[in-house]
């Protein structure tokens, strides 16, 4: 073995308490049972984490990624270290009771990756992400561990093909409720369902997978350009062995993520979230990154920074081009691109290059939206909507928040009448039986992080209303999450949540509901006092599950406006 003078161990961080010296040789035994060499052992120790799995098309070609990954890293002077975690479909569990196992994936696959950095004593990694809570947890594992760390999305999955038009998952899913409406014969639904989803890849629009792909970027999480190559492009692969390049170049410069993340990073995130249209779980996700990373991050802050950035992506659910058509003019570096000259990014925010925001954006080069001839962006001199896409409701019913993507008209006042579901089932069978009417508000509570618990996604329910044709005069309200495919009058992770005793809880059959989304108000036509006087005869009710996962984070899981963290911070 090489003395500590030599270059390889120059780059260690840690992994020398299992590689270096006599007392060391146990463990070198164990390393060599592997294949590892002298080499190898001389080199920094590198995590590859990788949540591949045959259980959603996002994940299955994730060995491959990793692979490419473990190439250029290899290429760099590292030694790779591959190691798995958890992944769930989160399209194959919509609408079922699995659903519920989500969120909870984002906290076990962020323990679990920290877990392995922290008992091998790794000294960087590359961190892959697929399905939608794989990218915020496998970020999040990366700024607990605060080693030198790449993220590397896999991509996304080509758009399919129906009768001439690109289709994607949202579409069979809203195919149900026309179905169920009589606008679509179940042939035609069965001719969609074969051709939607082509071959490996997350979802296609701007989802939760993408909207965290994108946002890896923006908050210096991720090379820039490497959001938007397809799953089964070759330029996928290149950005997976430049990917492996740079976290050995990070351990050479001692950059960490907590060297790059910031006040600024967050606000730039949260920027390119709210004006390509992306996910309202964009905002779970980011506060609980910023919560780990020790950066002060309300939720009114999303509210302030779409108010001043307007919507120019034009993209599913709520308009008609997918992460594909980005990629062929330039990615999400043009969009960062437009921003920045409008001033609406903080240029000087570092990234995981080592270089800033600005200095990456000058050094790629990206094409101006205005010298672009596509009809699905916008220049912020005429954007598609003058303020960005989330909006922050407060009120009776929402004192800590409410989230609300906006993909149709952004001036809407929504009068309406309660119509009340305990659960997401109660309310989907409603929703399909065709017995909504314009003017319904309908509440599916118990659904929150605690109450759920796990607060389930329910593209099943938005997606029969919005089949049927009532995306907008009839109002979902829920203190669970609805999918990144949701569009229409869907207003989400409303706090406190129902079984915390929330305002929620106390509305019944027939209440006036208000939206007004101008003056971001959701309420109920009820006094402060008359709310107190029936969640005086309320009562919470009883936990679901009293053993296993789901009962433990029934009691770890926060408060969604907090981000639904699960991690413990204590008091120094």
């Amino acid at each position: 073995m090489a003395d500590a003078s030599t270059n390889g161990h120059s780059k260690k961080i840690q992994s020398q308490e299992v590689t270096d010296g006599m007392w060391c040789a146990p463990s070198r035994a164990m390393f060599r049972a592997m294949g590892y060499t002298d080499e190898d052992l001389d080199q920094p120790l590198i995590g590859i984490a990788n949540p591949a799995a045959d259980v959603t098309p996002c994940n299955v070609h994730l060995d491959d990624v990793a692979d490419a990954a473990r190439t250029g890293l290899k290429n760099a002077g590292g030694t790779p270290i591959g190691f798995g975690t958890i992944t769930v479909s989160d399209g194959i569990s919509m609408g079922t009771e699995g659903m519920k196992g989500s969120l909870i994936s984002r906290e076990v696959i962020a323990d679990s990756v920290e877990l392995v950095a922290f008992a091998e004593r790794l000294d960087g990694l590359v961190v892959l992400g697929g399905c939608d809570k794989n990218m915020p947890g496998m970020m999040m594992a990366a700024i607990r561990a605060d080693l030198p760390s790449v993220f590397l999305y896999g991509g996304s999955i080509m758009p399919g093909k129906h009768r001439g038009q690109d289709i994607t998952i949202q579409n069979v899913f809203e195919a149900r409720g026309a179905v169920a409406s009589g606008q679509m014969t179940e042939e035609e639904l069965d001719e969609m369902e074969r051709h939607a989803c082509p071959g490996a890849g997350s979802c296609g629009g701007m989802f939760t997978a993408n909207t965290m792909a994108s946002i890896s970027e923006a908050i210096g999480f991720a090379p820039l350009g490497s959001a938007s190559p397809p799953a089964e492009d070759e330029s996928r692969y290149e950005v997976a062995r430049e990917s492996g390049e740079l976290v050995v170049e990070a351990l050479e410069e001692r950059r960490r993520p907590s060297d790059f993340l910031s006040k600024k990073s967050f606000e730039n995130a949260i920027a390119l979230q709210v004006a390509v249209g992306g996910s309202t779980n964009g905002v779970l996700h980011l506060l609980a990154m910023a919560a780990e990373a020790g950066v002060d991050l309300s939720i009114e802050e999303f509210d302030e920074i779409s108010r001043r950035t307007p919507k120019i992506g034009d993209f599913q659910p709520g308009g008609r081009r997918v992460m594909n058509d980005l990629h062929e003019v330039g990615g999400v570096p043009v969009v960062l691109k437009e921003l920045l000259d409008a001033d609406l990014l903080h240029g000087d925010a570092l990234t995981v290059t080592g270089e800033t925001l600005a200095e990456a954006i000058e050094r790629i080069d990206p094409p101006a939206i205005a010298d672009l001839d596509v009809d699905y962006l916008y220049t912020v001199d005429e954007p598609k909507n003058e303020e960005g896409a989330i909006r922050i409701l407060t009120g009776n019913l929402a004192p800590d928040g409410a989230v609300l993507k906006i993909t149709g008209a952004d001036d809407l006042r929504f009068e309406g009448t309660a119509r009340v579901f305990e659960n997401e089932e109660e309310a989907t069978a409603h929703v399909q039986k065709g017995n909504i009417e314009s003017g319904d508000a309908i509440f599916i509570r118990n659904e929150g992080p605690k109450g759920g618990p796990g607060m389930r996604e329910m593209l099943g329910v938005t997606a029969a209303r919005d089949g049927q044709g009532h995306a907008e005069d009839v109002a979902l309200i829920t203190d669970g999450r609805f999918s990144g495919a949701t569009r229409g009058l869907s207003i989400g992770h409303v706090a406190p949540e129902a079984a915390a005793g929330g305002p929620i809880a106390a509305v019944q059959d027939g209440d006036t509901i208000i939206i007004d989304i101008p003056e971001r108000r959701l309420e109920i036509d009820l006094t402060d006092e008359e709310i107190e006087e029936r969640l005086d005869d309320w009562s919470p009710p009883a936990p679901q599950y009293k053993t296993g996962v789901l009962a433990k984070y029934a009691t770890l899981f926060g408060s969604a406006a907090q981000g639904a963290i699960s991690n413990v911070t204590l008091d120094s």
